[in-house]
């Protein structure tokens, strides 16, 4: 089991975005459990505006800096007041690279990819649903990875692969973002919440 918690450890969840939430919010309902901490980016409004089912989830949001650094990150996560051993974090769509120092500090941070990167590499980094649309592939997916140093290389711990040929865009990006909900509900319920 991925869970090595302290004996009588309750598990704080902290969730980074930088898209709108939608998952998180739609992942809460369907988990029952909110998470313990939002957190997410300074974007400009054109780019980015937050879920309103999101924000109606009551939980506190820290907007830190469009590019944060070492501090921003020590300084948001020391809010939970959990050992790093109890802490779970999870990122649905944060566009930036976790620090080197918060990965080896908190063993417990998984990434979902909308790219089934376990069958094409090709689909690792930014921008995976556009990357399998133009390669024209048969199929895509998700996975959920253990967050390592080097982007979308961590040890997959789910994925599961579906069907995109024959749908447009907004078919194909509602499909993956569906799956990706599925995929964390399992892996969150069957290791951690």
């Amino acid at each position: 089991m991925l869970n090595s918690l302290e004996p009588g450890g309750m598990v704080k969840w902290v969730t980074f975005f930088s898209q709108t939430g939608s998952e998180i919010a739609a992942l809460s309902k369907k988990l029952n459990r909110v998470p313990d901490l939002l957190v997410t980016n300074n974007r400009p409004t054109k780019l980015r505006t937050i879920s309103p089912a999101l924000l109606d989830l009551g939980v506190p949001l820290v907007i830190l800096p469009n590019k944060p650094d070492l501090v921003d990150y020590v300084q948001t996560l020391r809010q939970t007041d959990a050992d790093p051993i109890n802490t779970l974090i999870t990122l649905h769509g944060w566009l930036r690279v976790v620090p080197k120092e918060i990965i080896q500090e908190y063993p417990y941070i998984f990434n979902g990819h909308p790219g089934l990167i376990d069958k094409y590499p090709q689909l690792k980094g930014k921008d995976p649903q556009k990357k399998a649309w133009d390669l024209d592939l048969p199929t895509s997916g998700c996975v959920i990875h253990k967050v390592t140093e080097g982007v979308d290389e961590g040890t997959i711990h789910r994925s599961k692969e579906v069907a995109i040929r024959n749908l447009n865009m907004d078919e194909m990006f509602a499909r993956l973002h569906e799956t990706s909900i599925e995929l964390w509900a399992s892996f969150l319920k069957r290791h951690w919440l």
